[in-house]
C-alpha cells in the first residue's frame, strides 16, 4: 500500500523555495536580508501547493519532476494555474486502452461515478438530519436523490446521466444551504458559484476542490493514466477531465463536510473573508491556514473502503481509486467500483 506523505501548503506571498542537499528550504527577504522560515527533509513531502506570488528554484523544479513530487501553483482564490509534470509513468498499453473505451463502456463508468457522488451527497444530508433539525428542502432532497440513484441503474444514454447529475446537484445544494446553522447562514452560502466564489462557503469549497483535483491528477498519472481523458467530463483542451470524474466521488464526503464543520463550529465566520469590488470573496491568510490544517487532519483519518474492505487513510483514496480504475481498464475488474461511503 502506498504511504501517505505530507502535503505542504505555501500561502505567504514573496517566499522562496529551494533545495539544499536533502532538505527543502523556505526563505523570505525581510528588509533586504534572507530569513529562514522552515527547513524540512524533502523526501518526506509528497505534494507542494503554492498560492499567490511564490518563487521556486530551478533545482527544486527539477527534483519534483524527477521524483514525482507534485508541485502545483494557484492564485490566491485557489484557481489552478500550473503544475510540474515529470516523466510519464505506467504502461503505454494501459493508456491506449483508456483512449479506446467505447461509448457504452464510457457511459457505464460515468453512471457508476454519478451514482456514487449522489449517494455520498445524500449521506451527508441524512447525517445532518440525524444530528440536527431538518427542513423541507433537506427532506425533499433526500427523497429525490434516492429516486435518482434508482433511475441511474437503468440509464444507457450519456445525456440522460448528465441530466440526472445536474438535477441531483441542484436539489443537493438547495438543501446544503439549509445545513449552515444560525441566522447568518444566507450570508455564508446561498447557491453554488464559481470564478470567483460569491460567498465564504463557495470560497472554501472551490479552494479545496481545486487542491483535491490536483492530487487526483497526480494519482492518475502515478498509475499510468492520462488525467485529461475522462468518461463523465468530456475532453476539453487544458482540462483534466478524468481527474474531475474521480473528484465527483469526494466532493460531498471530503470537501463539503469540511466546509460544514468549519462554519457550524464557528472556526470560520464571515469576518474571515473579504469581498472585492466585483463581488468575489477571498479568505484572509489565517482562515486559509485553518482550512488547510483541517484538510490535512481529515486526510489522516481512516475509513473502511467499501470495495477493498480494508481500513485506509482518506488521503490515500485518490490513489486507490486510480488503481481500481486502471485495473478495470486492463480487464482485471468487470466494472469500476467508485468510492461511496455507506454509513
Amino acid at each position: 500500500m502506498k504511504k501517505l506523505q505530507n502535503s505542504l501548503y505555501i500561502t505567504k506571498d514573496g517566499v522562496y523555495l529551494h533545495k539544499q542537499r536533502e532538505t527543502l528550504l523556505i526563505e523570505q527577504r525581510v528588509e533586504g536580508e534572507k530569513q529562514k522560515l522552515m527547513q524540512i527533509p524533502i523526501h518526506s513531502i509528497g505534494s507542494i501547493f503554492c498560492f499567490g506570488n511564490i518563487m521556486v528554484s530551478p533545482q527544486l523544479l527539477g527534483f519534483c519532476g524527477e521524483n514525482g513530487t507534485h508541485l502545483a501553483f494557484f492564485d490566491m482564490h485557489g484557481r489552478f494555474l500550473a503544475n510540474i509534470v515529470g516523466k510519464q509513468t505506467g504502461n503505454v498499453l494501459l493508456r491506449r486502452q483508456q483512449f479506446s473505451v467505447d461509448e457504452q463502456a464510457s457511459v457505464e463508468i460515468a453512471r457508476h461515478i454519478v451514482a456514487a457522488k449522489i449517494r455520498s451527497s445524500r449521506m451527508l444530508l441524512m447525517r445532518f438530519r440525524r444530528n440536527h433539525n431538518t427542513t423541507p428542502q433537506i427532506e425533499k432532497a433526500i427523497q429525490r436523490l434516492k429516486q435518482i440513484i434508482d433511475q441511474l441503474k437503468w440509464v444507457p444514454v450519456y445525456d440522460t446521466v448528465l441530466g440526472l447529475e445536474g438535477e441531483a446537484a441542484a436539489h443537493y445544494f438547495t438543501a446544503y444551504a439549509d445545513m449552515f446553522k444560525g441566522n447568518s447562514n444566507k450570508q455564508l452560502f446561498c447557491r453554488r458559484s464559481r470564478r470567483p466564489p460569491k460567498d465564504p462557503v463557495n470560497a472554501v469549497i472551490s479552494l479545496l476542490y481545486s487542491v483535491l483535483g490536483q492530487e487526483i491528477s497526480g494519482a492518475l498519472q502515478g498509475v499510468g493514466l492520462d488525467p485529461q481523458v475522462g468518461f463523465l467530463h468530456k475532453e476539453r483542451p487544458g482540462r483534466n477531465s478524468l481527474a474531475l470524474d474521480i473528484l465527483e466521488e469526494f466532493r460531498a464526503y471530503i470537501v463539503d463536510s469540511i466546509a460544514l464543520k468549519l462554519f457550524n463550529n464557528k472556526t470560520l465566520t464571515v469576518n474571515d473573508f473579504v469581498t472585492d469590488s466585483l463581488g468575489g470573496v477571498t479568505m484572509k491568510d489565517d482562515a486559509r491556514k485553518q482550512v488547510f490544517q483541517t484538510y490535512q487532519t481529515k486526510k489522516q483519518e481512516e475509513v473502511m473502503h467499501p470495495f477493498l474492505q480494508e481500513r485506509v487513510q482518506i488521503g490515500l483514496l485518490p490513489h486507490i481509486q486510480a488503481m481500481l480504475l486502471a485495473r478495470h481498464l486492463r480487464g482485471d475488474l468487470t466494472y469500476y467500483p467508485p468510492f461511496a461511503i455507506k454509513k
